[in-house]
């Protein structure tokens, strides 16, 4: 099956344009729509939502573009725009935390969020987020040595680190505890899932030595 160009771009804006919606809107719910008295504290979260979101639609995207033969050039518009995005709001999550909470007085990361912010059984939930959060980094500004043999490795991190958000996603995000987009949450967990699964399995049978008939 080929798509023409344009519709592949639509679909590929779609997706990534509704999943981003359905966070907004569970993380205005969660606020009750007001607007008036919001604090950095209950602004962060949004950008966290956003991320994983963001993420999980670019490799629902790649998952069909490998699958229905699509050149990665037609898309070059939605990845160069989605990657800023995502970069941004990445940044944009710990970094509002930790900038109220050295403005409250708590101090620099990790000290600040860890004895202030988060619940001692659920720190490392938190390093974890953290650790994914410098391999996100790691990966898009590595982008210009995709050509090295060691970017494989850096490339299955990648894949780890967005495991491990979805999971820190579960256990600390206040829009995830109950509710519709939890549910949603749960989708994006299998769906993630099985497009994993599919990356690796084709990874390993091309790593497999061929047996000769």
């Amino acid at each position: 099956m080929k798509l023409s160009a344009q519709s592949t771009r639509i679909i590929a804006w779609f997706i990534s344009l509704f999943v981003a919606l359905l966070a907004v809107v569970a993380w205005g719910q969660g606020v009750r729509w007001n607007f008036s008295h919001l604090s950095t504290y209950r602004i962060f979260p949004l950008f966290g939502l956003l991320a994983f979101s963001l993420i999980w639609s670019m490799y629902v995207v790649g998952y069909f573009r490998r699958h229905l033969n699509i050149s990665s050039e037609q898309l070059n518009r939605y990845y160069k725009t989605f990657r800023f995005l995502v970069v941004a709001v990445i940044l944009l999550h710990p970094g509002l935390l930790w900038w109220q909470l050295w403005r409250d007085g708590f101090g620099l990361p990790p000290e600040s969020y860890l004895q202030h912010y988060v619940a001692p059984a659920l720190r490392w939930v938190v390093l974890l987020g953290s650790v994914s959060w410098f391999v996100f980094l790691a990966y898009d500004l590595g982008q210009r040595f995709r050509s090295r043999p060691w970017w494989k490795y850096l490339e299955s991190a990648g894949d780890a680190a967005v495991v491990v958000v979805y999971y820190h996603g579960l256990r600390l995000g206040g829009n995830l505890q109950h509710g519709w987009f939890r549910w949603v949450w749960y989708f994006y967990g299998v769906i993630l899932l099985l497009i994993l699964l599919d990356i690796y399995s084709k990874k390993i049978k091309t790593a497999l030595p061929r047996t000769k008939t």
